[in-house]
């Protein structure tokens, strides 16, 4: 039971070079395989964390591990999406541009603050990773998305933002830290509680 976290961990990567090999042969019906993996993905991207934290193994490596294996598996569904509506990234470009820059910066500073990426699991993340879900799956469904993009990049800008701040509040590297709330109190040297589902 112990490797079950770490076997789903490592599922979204085979899924992630799936779904781009799919996006570059499109084979018959491709577009709905592709979104079953992606919602596959999501779910052994929730459970994980839910079991591992239920079996008391929820460790700072394996939640490093979790987060690179997240940016890999969502590049790897950009990557497809690319691959499929090429005009709908040359539309929105720039937004793509921000948005990606926002995220990279996020790792920029956690690697020249703390020498380690980025792992706070905040709770605006993981909706922004639900709305990032519908909006992707809308755009391999349709070849098309606009008010769930535009709802997709504001929160996904805010939600960098966030990072961004916890990873200045905070004065040595932590993970699973809910909100910026909950990382002023971390400086202050004050306990935080976090919700045993999401942030053990």
């Amino acid at each position: 039971m112990k490797k079950v976290p770490l076997l789903l961990i490592y599922s979204r990567i085979l899924l992630g070079v799936i779904i781009i090999l799919l996006s570059i042969l499109q084979p018959a019906f491709f577009t709905w395989i592709i979104i079953t993996f992606i919602f596959l993905g999501l779910i052994a991207d929730i459970f994980d964390g839910i079991i591992a934290r239920h079996l008391n193994i929820s460790t700072p490596k394996l939640r490093r591990l979790d987060s690179g294996v997240d940016q890999f598996f969502w590049l790897c569904i950009v990557i497809a999406c690319y691959l499929i509506t090429p005009q709908f990234f040359k539309d929105n470009w720039i937004k793509i541009l921000i948005l990606s820059a926002a995220e990279g910066l996020c790792y920029i500073i956690s690697y020249l603050r703390f020498k380690k990426e980025v792992a706070t699991h905040a709770i605006g993340s993981k909706l922004w990773t639900l709305v990032l879900f519908t909006t992707l799956i809308q755009l391999i469904a349709t070849g098309n998305s606009q008010v769930l993009f535009i709802i997709c990049f504001y929160l996904g800008f805010a939600t960098r933002l966030e990072i961004i701040a916890i990873l200045f509040i905070i004065k040595h590297w932590t993970n699973d830290i809910p909100t910026v709330y909950h990382a002023v109190l971390m400086r202050k040297g004050k306990p935080i509680k976090r919700h045993k589902l999401f942030n053990g």
